[in-house]
């Protein structure tokens, strides 16, 4: 069962302890930085030569202080505060150096099931949090939501369903199963999904549209959305400050 993200890891910087890998600590990586994440970044391996982040389709950063990536060979989502650095790496569009990064929960969107049994994937609620982080780019719709936690440590499963409506192949569906933990405060996590699996845009912008169940009914948000590109490189309400559990 893949560990929780605290999101609000992210907003409590100023006071916090961050590690390069997440908010555990790490005594390898560990730095006191009074400073908010300034970027949304892909973290991108590159086999043999270190990383690095995707800042949308067209800015690639360079972490002039990092030789490799705190997450191994895996491309993830992550909150990143950095500052722009001189000289500028050739193959890339700026050098950073990185003051923290901590990546979020980071998966691929799921077929919708052909036999149409969706049960797993939950309808329990949640809500959209009007954010900067909710953006569909570089083929992921990351997203921060809203719902209920209890204090009982179950590990809330989250989805993004594809394939939900036949007349819209870029119509899509948020899944929250809670496994009945819905009693609680209300708090705040991210979620990336990979959106490989949708019809290629073309080069085109698209809406795309999400839709999930709230607390209020069903709602619908609509985002500008375009397949992901190759990079040309060498080679609001604060949430509440406590545990959140997502898989």
């Amino acid at each position: 069962m893949k560990a929780i993200k605290f999101f609000a890891c992210a907003l409590l910087a100023v006071a916090s302890v961050f590690s390069f890998s997440s908010c555990d600590n790490d005594d390898t990586y560990v730095w006191y930085y009074p400073s908010l994440p300034n970027a949304l970044v892909t973290v991108k391996p590159i086999d043999g030569a270190g990383f690095y982040m995707q800042l949308d389709d067209n800015t690639t950063l360079y972490p002039v202080n990092m030789a490799v990536s705190p997450y191994g060979d895996k491309e993830v989502r992550a909150l990143v505060s950095y500052r722009e650095v001189k000289p500028v790496n050739d193959y890339y569009t700026k050098s950073v150096a990185v003051n923290w990064i901590d990546s979020i929960l980071t998966k691929p969107a799921v077929p919708y099931p052909a036999d149409g049994d969706v049960s797993e994937y939950g309808d329990d609620p949640i809500e959209i949090v009007r954010d900067w982080v909710n953006i569909a780019e570089d083929g992921y719709l990351t997203l921060r939501f809203r719902t209920r936690w209890g204090s009982n440590g179950v590990a809330h499963f989250v989805n993004l369903l594809t394939g939900v409506n036949p007349d819209d192949p870029y119509e899509v569906e948020f899944r929250h199963n809670a496994y009945g933990d819905v009693n609680g405060a209300a708090g705040d996590a991210l979620v990336a999904f990979r959106l490989s699996g949708l019809p290629d845009t073309g080069g085109e912008t698209v809406k795309l549209t999400l839709r999930y169940q709230s607390f209020s009914g069903e709602k619908k948000i609509t985002f500008d959305y375009c397949s992901r590109k190759s990079a040309a490189v060498g080679g609001g309400v604060e949430p509440a400050a406590y545990s959140s559990r997502i898989r």
